[in-house]
């Protein structure tokens, strides 16, 4: 993974098997570690309570304008 400031993820353990799944979040906690913030999309429930500090479900804002 890059060390970027800030990662943008779009399910980024969608479609993996569980080493390869395994081997991404690790890399995402290290990102995190060196301080990167990380804004992703993570339908993976488990992948989601892993990684996440914060949780915005979209689902409380439909329907406001």
């Amino acid at each position: 993974m890059v060390d970027y400031p800030i990662m943008l993820l779009d399910e980024p353990t969608a479609a993996l098997d569980a080493d390869n799944r395994r081997a991404v979040v690790e890399l995402i906690l290290e990102a995190k570690a060196r301080g990167a913030g990380v804004v992703g999309i993570f339908h993976d429930d488990e992948v989601r309570e892993t990684v996440a500090d914060k949780v915005f479900d979209l689902r409380d804002f439909a329907g406001a304008a």
